[in-house]
């Protein structure tokens, strides 16, 4: 074991302050886009557990929800053209006005209520819901293309009858319904049928229902154009050459992703938003100012705490080169620690949150990235820290 681990390990209590401000710099980053993922993750769940092996957008799309994605609907016999395509469906969806009903007993309760607040009959109340939702369509048949590879055979059954509905379980307390509860949907009487897990969406919920139930309450695409094509083939291994195989064909007029690359697509356009980037940069500046200054400050307390131990390797002939490689080295060991610590901090946090049904997703390249900057900062603040080496005289043994 080397010396520089050795009094990392002998003397940690002297070293936690520098992993701590390291493990909370690495938080910072990693929670903020955690989270920032997380909700586009929440946007595109119900596609990204889809059967689709491959998504065809329109011609000038960069990520499911930027730039045009849809393309015209003579471009579905196209794509069922290619001999390993099995079932080509098109992603359709809508968005309203989403009201709770209430029970008499809840209606009574909130009469009470508003007559005691002086509101009289009609009065608004705690317990009515009202909010903007959006609406993504499965079609409704067991192992079709659009059905999420988690949901169960009753789960289908239950949404194949007409104007049911699927909400997941972090929205029915905003929505204030239950399952079993019926609804307005743009003034349309649905109910729900299924409560989903997993799908989270803290911006706005969303609801899932059957292509039947959407064209029933007149908000299907019938038009000449259509939303993104989800597409499965006979074998999964084989997405990518037939992704490649469909772009020749398309020769311009869309563009197939696998369903791999349209979930990295989507994740760098959540995190090349401007405001987002400008958000994340900051805190990035944050964590590298907050985490140089206090490890800096760490590392220069300790080694100067350890001084005599220092001035007594010099008298034994250790040169001032090898006493500053002990210091990095030990830096680069804070660092190692500092970054489990963060690993640890984060998980904890991302259980909170997700207890609260906030998404949180951590991409596997963003982890590396934050790790490498935590072991950075650690090695600048050791190199900083190294003019205290300077004081470590032989002479000063004998005072």
């Amino acid at each position: 074991m080397s010396l520089a681990l050795a009094t990392l390990l002998y003397e940690w209590r002297r070293y936690m302050a520098a992993v701590v401000a390291l493990a909370f710099s690495g938080l910072l980053i990693l929670a903020q886009v955690g989270i920032f993922v997380g909700i586009g993750k929440g946007f595109t769940a119900q596609i990204d557990r889809a059967r689709a092996d491959i998504m065809v957008l329109g011609p000038g799309a960069k990520a499911l929800f930027g730039g045009p994605s849809g393309l015209p609907r003579r471009m579905i016999p196209l794509v069922y053209s290619h001999p390993e395509v099995t079932q080509v469906a098109p992603l359709d969806g809508s968005g309203g006005r989403f009201q709770n009903i209430l029970s008499p007993e809840q209606q009574a309760k909130e009469e009470a209520r508003a007559k005691r607040a002086g509101k009289g009959k009609g009065g608004g109340g705690s317990a009515r819901k009202s909010e903007f939702v959006n609406v993504t369509v499965i079609d409704a048949i067991p192992g079709y293309v659009t059905v999420p590879t988690d949901y169960m055979q009753s789960m289908i059954e239950a949404l194949r009858r007409p104007y049911a509905i699927a909400v997941d379980e972090t929205a029915l307390k905003r929505l204030g319904v239950k399952k079993g509860d019926k609804a307005l949907y743009n003034g349309k009487t649905v109910y729900v049928a299924v409560v989903t897990r997993g799908y989270p969406n803290i911006i706005q919920p969303t609801l899932v229902m059957s292509r039947d139930t959407l064209r029933m309450l007149g908000e299907a695409d019938t038009g000449q154009r259509v939303g993104p094509l989800m597409v499965e083939i006979q074998d999964p291994a084989r997405a990518e050459i037939v992704a490649a195989q469909l772009n020749k064909k398309a020769d311009g007029k869309f563009r197939a992703w696998t369903r791999q690359e349209l979930a990295d697509a989507n994740s760098n356009a959540m995190l090349d938003d401007q405001i987002i980037g400008i958000i994340l940069g900051f805190s990035a500046f944050l964590g590298l100012l907050i985490g140089i200054v206090i490890t800096w400050q760490t590392l220069r307390g300790a080694i100067m705490a350890n001084i005599k131990e220092f001035a007594s390797l010099r008298a034994l002939g250790v040169s001032m080169g090898d006493l500053r490689n002990i210091v990095m080295e030990l830096s680069f060991w804070v660092g190692i620690v500092g970054v489990f610590a963060a690993g640890l901090l984060t998980w904890l946090v991302s259980l909170v949150a997700v207890a609260g049904g906030v998404p949180m997703y951590f991409p596997p390249t963003l982890i590396g990235v934050v790790a490498v900057f935590l072991v950075v900062i650690s090695m600048v603040s050791g190199f900083l820290s190294l003019g205290i080496l300077k004081n470590s005289q032989p002479a000063d043994l004998l005072r």
